[in-house]
């Protein structure tokens, strides 16, 4: 497994739990951040599976 993955993995637990603590506590900011987040770790996956197409 690369290490995009890996990262890629994290950004989306971490991105996913700051999404919900941010609709909980009614925090857009946060909630916002968690959704950018997520998204980075979608841009890192799609690395990731570039990386490994070429190996």
């Amino acid at each position: 497994m690369e290490s995009e993955h890996i990262k890629a993995g994290y950004n989306k637990t971490v991105g996913k739990a700051k999404e919900e603590i941010g609709e909980a506590t009614n925090d857009r900011s946060l909630e916002a951040k968690g959704h950018a987040q997520q998204a980075k770790a979608k841009a890192q996956d799609a690395v990731g599976d570039a990386k490994d197409a070429v190996e």
